[in-house]
């Protein structure tokens, strides 16, 4: 149930949404031309003002005096290339990531007391069967993702995947299968083929979206039989599947919380409807923590990079009994050694860059 909705007062709500968007600005993951020194593109510094759809949303919380709500479509599933992540579950990116959104979130009770709350909507089974994953990994990456939330107390943050969606069609059993619940959502929300591939030709970002994807796809291909050239093919053909299914995920999370902010993953343009979130320090702006493998540097900084590469530069860290990430000695360039393991407990091995005032 809503609070009551006290009389407005514009300025009052235009000064606190403005704050709040100032504590997201450093960390936007942009899309627009040029590089920062981190990496990510850009064109000119980013202003308040660039983002009337986030402030039009954020004035719906501030007004009622509620906590502000962000959704964001994100941990899938980790790649099953082995050459670029540690395993299938979990494990040090993911945990930085998380907590690096926790605190966010905690950081915006500074300016607006309600504070904040995100939505983890992990979508490793909108697209498990395009992506070559079998559900049972997903369903394992999931309960972790809430297991490290529940044990490193992120009461900011919660989780919603496929399995979490009763309204879909059930099998002559009973049964809400999770092929079931894949295509009742591409049926209920997912676009056309033909208006996808119009969108790749006309708009730059729409393009920029599917090479990723199908870089992504080709990457991640194991033990394809095929040719080169026809793997090429079935990811270019799968990658338009990805994109249908993730519009059909966000179409589905748009109707079931359509006051929240919308956040990605994927760089976005200043004034779209999404806004772009960095989690990690990364030069590459589509790496992602289920995509590679967390190297601490020297400095203690974490950086997102392959795992054969992690590998080649640090030493390989155990945290509760599996592989968590790798951390590089000052002054050494370690290949295939392994460290000690590490307690269990939020900090043991640093926070994300993005804890402090800039991200990389």
């Amino acid at each position: 149930m809503h609070a009551a909705t006290r009389p407005r007062d514009p300025a009052r709500t235009s000064a606190t949404c403005a704050a709040i968007l100032a504590l997201l600005l450093p960390h936007r993951r942009a899309a627009e031309q040029g590089r920062r020194p981190g990496g990510d593109a850009y064109a000119e510094p980013d202003a308040v003002t660039d983002f009337p759809r986030q402030l039009d949303r954020l004035a719906h919380f501030v007004d009622r005096d509620e906590p502000v709500v962000f959704t964001l479509p994100a941990f899938p599933c980790k790649s099953p290339n082995p050459d670029k992540v540690l395993g299938r579950l979990p494990d040090e990116g993911e945990r930085l990531s998380l907590a690096f959104l926790d605190r966010l979130c905690a950081s915006i009770a500074r300016v607006h007391p309600p504070g904040a709350r995100m939505l983890i909507c992990s979508d490793g089974h909108v697209f498990a069967d395009l992506v070559n994953v079998p559900d049972p990994h997903v369903d394992a990456y999931a309960d972790e993702l809430r297991a490290i939330i529940a044990r490193d107390d992120l009461r900011h943050l919660g989780v919603l995947d496929l399995r979490d969606v009763r309204d879909g069609p059930r099998d002559v059993h009973g049964a809400d299968t999770h092929e079931r619940r894949r295509a009742w959502l591409h049926a209920r929300h997912a676009p056309g083929v033909a208006q996808l591939r119009a969108q790749v030709r006309a708009d730059e970002d729409a393009l920029r979206l599917y090479r990723g994807i199908t870089r992504f796809l080709f990457e991640d291909a194991v033990d394809f039989p095929g040719t080169r050239s026809a793997l090429q093919r079935d990811c270019r053909t799968r990658a338009y599947g990805v994109i249908q299914r993730s519009r059909a995920w966000s179409g589905l999370i748009a109707e079931r919380h359509p006051d929240a902010l919308r956040l990605s993953i994927h760089p976005q343009r200043r004034g779209a409807e999404k806004f772009g979130i960095r989690l990690l320090d990364t030069p590459d702006v589509w790496a992602t923590p289920w995509h590679a493998a967390v190297l601490h540097g020297p400095d203690g900084r974490p950086h997102l990079l392959r795992r054969a590469d992690a590998a080649r530069l640090g030493v390989l860290v155990h945290r509760d009994g599996r592989p968590s990430h790798f951390r590089q000695e000052p002054g050494e360039r370690p290949s295939g050694r392994t460290a000690g393991s590490l307690g269990a407990g939020p900090g043991s091995s640093g926070h994300p860059r993005e804890a402090g005032a800039s991200a990389g």
